[in-house]
């Protein structure tokens, strides 16, 4: 009887234990972030005062460096007018139809080469040479072939992602555990059963993943083709800020497209979070 009473009082003392080293581990991890949260905020913060300080003494030239100031007087100016928000609007637009296209397109050939292995030994090389070809090159022929117009545009950024998709998506594909397309098999499935019940749900966090890096690709697409056939948005803005020696756009626009591509990152990274939360 005196053994189990022990026996209980140790088990307690170890429950009481083990819950307050993960309480101390939690709080501890909060400290962290709490810590990298901060030294990136002073790192920006202190990286904006230097930039400015330099060009009100004169040790960089404005003109050519523009300023933290002047990047917000030119938002507030062009905001105002209403002509900002088009520009941004034009580049959004562009990137979430090459974003959608690159998606569907990455998926349905990476079945087709996952269904067929004989096309899929055929296409390869050729996917890798594409995937390898500088996106750059192609944009003036796209130009020749389309005309200089958003159909360009959006063609050039699906040319960036849309190989490096299919080769991810199809490799990925073919890794599945052969236990669990054995089973189905087993169990009287076909092909199309292997596909909707093994292959694609046990790949949606690398589809995921796919779509995290292919946002970015996409928007870098859009860049390079407003850089050559556009007539508005940030990458015509930047092109035009260049030409015109208007060097307070570039800026503008280059620090513009960071807060999207981080954004937008995030957006996807909460649903990475909230598909994994619920799995």
């Amino acid at each position: 009887m005196r053994t189990l009473r022990s026996l209980e009082r140790s088990y307690k003392k170890s429950s009481d234990m083990v819950s307050s080293a993960q309480r101390a581990y939690v709080s501890a991890y909060i400290t962290k972030m709490k810590r990298v949260r901060l030294a990136q905020i002073l790192i920006l913060v202190i990286f904006l005062g230097v930039w400015e300080s330099a060009t009100r003494v004169g040790i960089i030239d404005p003109f050519v460096f523009s300023s933290p100031s002047r990047i917000i007087k030119c938002i507030y100016t062009m905001g105002a007018d209403g002509s900002l928000f088009r520009h941004i609007g034009i580049t959004l637009l562009e990137t979430f139809i090459s974003f959608a296209l690159v998606i569907i397109l990455g998926l349905l050939i990476a079945i087709i080469l996952w269904w067929n292995d004989s096309v899929s030994k055929v296409l390869e090389p050729y996917l890798v040479i594409l995937n390898s070809l500088p996106k750059s090159a192609l944009a003036p022929v796209f130009i020749v072939w389309l005309g200089n117009n958003m159909k360009t545009i959006i063609i050039a950024a699906i040319s960036v992602a849309v190989f490096g998709s299919i080769i991810t998506l199809y490799t990925d594909f073919k890794e599945v555990e052969e236990d669990k397309i054995k089973l189905i098999r087993t169990l009287g499935g076909t092909k199309k059963d292997i596909l909707f019940r093994v292959v694609i749900p046990s790949n949606i966090p690398s589809i995921i993943s796919v779509m995290k890096v292919n946002i970015g690709l996409s928007l870098v697409g859009v860049i390079i083709g407003e850089f050559l056939a556009a007539k508005a948005g940030l990458g015509y803005l930047i092109i035009y800020g260049s030409q015109v020696f208007k060097l307070d756009y570039v800026i503008m626009s280059i620090v513009i497209l960071c807060i999207v591509a981080a954004l937008l990152y995030k957006i996807l990274g909460y649903f990475e979070k909230k598909y994994s939360g619920s799995c």
